[in-house]
């Protein structure tokens, strides 16, 4: 008996056209690892690699091909079973360049550790009993369609709202965060930003000290990424809170995730294990923004209720967390069905509902 991995190509289609600063998305491809015993391939683990084109430090053309080269030499490893280490065979045959696949492989063995049974973090979460915070996120789009999202949101119960922008006109942006002020006091409902770097470093200032009127949360990544000196600037006297998002992105060294923090001093990080290599490096985020006294919430990146599904019990094993950014299983129409559901701005686990993978061998 031994350990074997393959994988399938899977096809997400958005329920509306999502927009953001970097285009708008209508459909998003996952790879979706299946490990197994090759003698009893009932229990199955499952993981979910799903770079984000434009974005990922592994969207490449050739991805497709490295994560078979990966599964290949996944299983001429000929593991036994349960005489193996996770972080162990990680580093032994998956670089640092691919951090979606060390996060599909990741959560792939510790599904499979729990006898299929798709449980990566066992904790009152996922015994249904303690459910998580989440933002509700309003994507991009005419000043019509952000409005109508932030309707549903608040008729559905959130109290932490986050607004991408950066794609509108400022003025507009600057609108739609007035229109929720003058309905709700920031006690009522939490404002949060996402810039996805849009702002130049000449008006960043500017923009971020008319956001600040709103009574904002924070704003991720206001200027684009790979500026440390002007970013580190910005965080020493803004007067709304920063929070790191792509700048963590390629940071796969240790010291190397100490010394831009350092630099930087946000006040914030947002942790996306498919873009920074899984949970272990999610880890050594958390501790050093521990050291640094900087806060982190962690957020899924588009995957399916697979990756969400793991990146949920991972985040659910911390205590006293903030809204999370973990509401994007409902974004498809073919979405894999799960324990996962979401109810008034949070995210459950009902461990009475059944997973549905037919989809997978039908895409």
């Amino acid at each position: 008996m031994s350990l074997k991995a393959d994988f399938l190509p899977y096809t997400l289609h958005f329920r509306f056209e999502a927009g953001t600063s970097r285009g708008t998305l209508t459909k998003k491809k996952s790879y979706i690892i299946r490990l197994f015993d090759d003698e009893d391939p009932a229990v199955i683990g499952y993981g979910e690699c799903g770079p984000l084109v434009g974005l990922s430090y592994d969207d490449r053309t050739d991805f497709e091909e490295c994560l078979q080269k990966y599964c290949l030499e996944f299983n001429e490893l000929d593991l036994q079973l349960f005489s193996w280490n996770v972080p162990i065979v990680l580093n032994q045959i998956i670089s640092p360049q691919f951090p979606s696949i060390l996060f599909g492989f990741e959560t792939a063995m510790l599904d499979f550790l729990s006898g299929g049974q798709h449980i990566i973090r066992a904790s009152d979460f996922t015994t249904g009993q303690r459910s998580l915070p989440i933002n509700g996120l309003i994507w991009m789009g005419s000043p019509d369609f952000m409005r109508q999202q932030i309707e549903e949101k608040l008729q559905a119960g959130y109290t932490t709202l986050k607004l991408k922008i950066g794609a509108l006109d400022f003025n507009q942006e600057c609108e739609l965060l007035a229109m929720i002020r003058d309905r709700f006091t920031a006690d009522q409902i939490t404002l949060r930003v996402d810039a996805n770097g849009a702002f130049q470093p000449d008006e960043a200032m500017a923009k971020l000290e008319r956001l600040a009127s709103y009574e904002l949360h924070s704003i991720e990544q206001p200027i684009r990424a790979g500026q440390p000196e002007l970013m580190a600037d910005l965080c020493r006297h803004t007067p709304i809170p920063i929070a790191l998002d792509e700048e963590l992105i390629g940071q796969m060294e240790y010291v190397h995730k100490f010394r831009l923090l350092k630099k930087i001093q946000p006040q914030f990080i947002i942790l996306k294990p498919t873009l920074l290599g899984g949970l272990r490096h999610c880890d050594e985020w958390i501790e050093l923004a521990g050291r640094l006294n900087i806060g982190w919430w962690v957020t899924s990146a588009l995957e399916s209720n697979i990756g969400l599904n793991a990146i949920a019990q991972y985040t659910a094993q911390f205590r006293n967390l903030l809204p999370q950014g973990l509401g994007t299983g409902q974004l498809y129409h073919n979405n894999i069905d799960s324990p996962l559901f979401t109810s008034n701005g949070f995210l459950h686990y009902d461990p009475a509902r059944h997973w549905n993978f037919d989809p997978l061998s039908a895409d």
